[in-house]
């Protein structure tokens, strides 16, 4: 599955989440009820002002004012004045206010953008290892309190009361009739709608760091794995990257090469460690110790050593956000759990429709199907692991070392990759013009960890690819990650630079980002000079990266709500129920078709860790990948394909629905890919 390589998953869209969900103030500031005669007085006056205002609407935001006003923001005198001052009853002076509201709103954002790029660098980019003082800047926000302030100034509130938010309800339904510029207006209405104090957003800030920085530097030093016969199968220099890099070497080994099947079984016996909390810690990112998974013995300079076992760092680190989130939670009263604000605030999709596509699938005869059709080509039982099975891609054929020497040859440093990106785009489709300014606003940097895409929040930045590339250039794992990048980049330029109003820059949730990502990642070996076809062999591969990837977002999903189930777990409850919830998901979906009952493997990903609740949008990015695939395949040429590109992401933040009743004239759904399957299962 090419679900890859973005260890932080669009961090500028977890900022900008950030700023737009965790508005902050100050703790401990009263909370202040606006009388309902206060309220009815003022808004009969303004009725009487401007009778031919939008009643409805006036009223929705005077109620959302007084719901957000506080003591420290005066009066009901003062809440009266400030409504009959400040409503924009005319078209004309709204328009006028929230055109200036978006350019304070791009400058505060691309600024506070800028600084977090600048501050993280030591801690994001390849190079000397960091110090103390780097993690500690990394952390540090400088605007945490820019939110308390645009209150304070009774800037948010003006936004507000002419720009009020609207319910995911509201706007699934609503949005249906709404124009390009009411929708904008509505987005704006996203902006604030609740009060969190700063020191909550710091301490959420930090947990986040900290989870950054031990998962960018979990590598697993392969060279000093042994086998049971004391044999190493791995190169001395090998250094991977959990999980990522661990799951591409399985996956790698689907390739005709030496002891491919061992090397199989020893990473996913190390993948159980890391799960389980049975991983000697000394041996994570530490090349002075040889070790044997299998028996989970060590060794320094030939003689056995004991050491300790990570146990629950793992935990402890996914303990730290939720009891930062707890916090968070009283001060949300709309949205008052974290669940309830990455699913209907950030993802703008209902857990149970998430859980209810998943499970659709995930159940499926299909999948035993297409399980005996995967044992069949490798002729013999499926193990646990091939839930990563690779073998419906093209480069399955090819060597991993040849392609490696091939992109070590032609990206030898960032600037070689980041000089090529033209003719990638060219060879996509792209004009020559379009291609130019797109590869333009990209600027390509070595990554500490596994890679990310980050993007801008200002039209005058650049947003960043960052893939590892090693002292010999980028191997192939490295530029298959940096063109799964590449197409989140793509996306992040289009709709910024191309977008009609800057609240609706982006689009409606991460998974539509990945759906791109992965779009630009399944032509990879074409950008070779490969002649590479999206096929039937795609349409599989991306429905058993779904099988795989939904069983994971199952478990990170049941592990948030067995948290808020039990607010005063330890980190080692917590490793032992996500074990167990690891196992039951694993049981009931996986067993059946890859045997081995109880594996633990599903609860691997890093994101679980250092990205609460992402892990959803992957999947749901694959169901939009397809279902845009098949729109692709219609287009006539490779200049039409592009052409789409641009249309599609220039829709902006709409909701999911509205968004793909637009790009491909039908809701997000698995039953395309199901029908697509049943048909090739048909020709085999």
């Amino acid at each position: 599955m090419h679900e890859s390589h973005n260890k932080n998953r669009m961090k500028h869209l977890f900022l900008f989440v950030s700023f737009l969900c965790l508005m902050a103030s100050h703790s401990g500031l009263e909370a202040k009820e606006i009388s309902k005669e206060t309220i009815q007085k003022v808004t009969t006056e303004l009725t009487s002002q401007h009778p031919a205002c939008n009643q409805v609407l006036m009223q929705r935001g005077i109620s959302q004012v007084a719901s957000l006003w506080q003591a420290q923001d005066g009066s009901d005198e003062v809440f009266a004045k400030f409504i009959k001052e400040n409503y924009m009853a005319d078209a004309e002076s709204r328009f006028q206010l929230f055109n200036k509201l978006c350019t304070a709103y791009e400058v505060l954002l691309g600024t506070s953008n800028q600084v977090a790029i600048e501050l993280g660098l030591p801690t994001t980019l390849a190079g000397p290892e960091p110090t103390r003082i780097d993690y500690i800047m990394s952390a540090f926000n400088p605007y945490s309190h820019l939110w308390n302030d645009l209150y304070e100034n009774k800037v948010a509130f003006i936004t507000i009361l002419n720009f009020p938010n609207y319910t995911l309800e509201e706007k699934n339904e609503l949005g249906k009739n709404w124009s390009r510029e009411e929708w904008a207006y509505a987005r704006m209405g996203d902006m604030f709608t609740s009060r969190v104090p700063a020191s909550l957003r710091k301490e959420a800030g930090q947990a986040n760091a900290d989870a950054e920085n031990y998962i960018a530097s979990y590598n697993i030093m392969m060279g000093h794995l042994l086998n049971e016969k004391g044999q190493k199968l791995f190169p001395n220099d090998m250094a991977l990257l959990t999980h990522w890099n661990l799951r591409d070497e399985i996956k790698s080994n689907y390739a005709p090469i030496p002891n491919a099947h061992e090397k199989q079984e020893m990473v996913y016996r190390v993948l159980q460690h890391i799960v389980e909390g049975t991983i000697p810690q000394d041996v994570i990112n530490n090349a002075s110790y040889d070790w044997a998974p299998y028996s989970n013995r060590t060794w320094k300079d030939g003689k056995e050593v004991t050491l300790n076992a990570e146990e629950n760092r793992r935990y402890e680190h996914i303990l730290a956000h939720f009891q930062a989130m707890k916090k968070i939670d009283q001060h949300e009263p709309q949205q008052p759990t974290g669940i309830i604000r990455n699913f209907e605030g950030s993802m703008e999709i209902l857990p149970s429709e998430i859980e209810e596509l998943f499970v659709n699938l995930i159940s499926s005869p299909q999948v035993k199907q297409v399980g005996k059709l995967i044992q069949k080509r490798l002729k013999r039982k499926l193990r646990p692991y091939d839930i990563w099975y690779d073998g419906f891609k093209s480069r399955s054929t090819i060597s991993e070392d040849d392609l490696t020497a091939q992109t070590r040859a032609k990206y030898p440093n960032p600037e070689a990759f980041e000089a090529d990106m033209p003719r990638m785009l060219e060879a996509l489709g792209f004009s020559k013009e379009d291609a130019t300014f797109l590869a333009s606003k990209i600027t390509v940097h070595g990554a500490r960890g596994s890679g990310h895409a980050w993007g801008a929040s200002g039209r005058w930045q650049n947003s960043l690819l960052r893939t590892r590339i090693g002292a010999e250039g980028m191997d192939y794992k490295g530029y298959n990650i940096a063109v799964h990048e590449f197409g989140h980049n793509v996306e992040q330029t289009i709709d910024l630079y191309h977008i009609d109003h800057y609240t609706m820059n982006g689009v409606p949730n991460t998974g539509f980002t990945e759906a791109l990502a992965f779009v630009f990642q399944k032509r990879d070996l074409q950008l070779l000079g490969y002649n590479q076809q999206v096929d039937d062999n795609t349409t599989l591969d991306i429905f058993w990266g779904l099988y795989e990837i939904m069983g994971v977002s199952l478990v990170d999903m049941r592990m948030w709500q067995w948290l808020y189930a039990n607010p005063d777990a330890s980190a080692a409850q917590l490793r032992e129920a996500t074990i167990a919830i690891a196992k039951e998901v694993w049981n009931q979906y996986y067993q059946p078709v890859l045997g081995e009952k109880d594996s633990p493997i599903l609860a691997c990903y890093s994101h679980m860790v250092n990205s609460p609740m992402y892990l959803p949008n992957y999947p749901l990015g694959h169901i939009i990948e397809f279902q845009l695939e098949e729109h692709f395949a219609k287009c006539a040429s490779k200049k039409e394909f592009a052409d789409e590109i641009m249309r599609i992401y220039q829709l902006g933040r709409l909701t999911p629905n509205q968004w793909m009743q637009q790009a491909v004239g039908a809701n997000v759904s698995t039953t395309p890919i199901l029908n697509a399957i049943d048909t090739i299962l048909k020709k085999k």
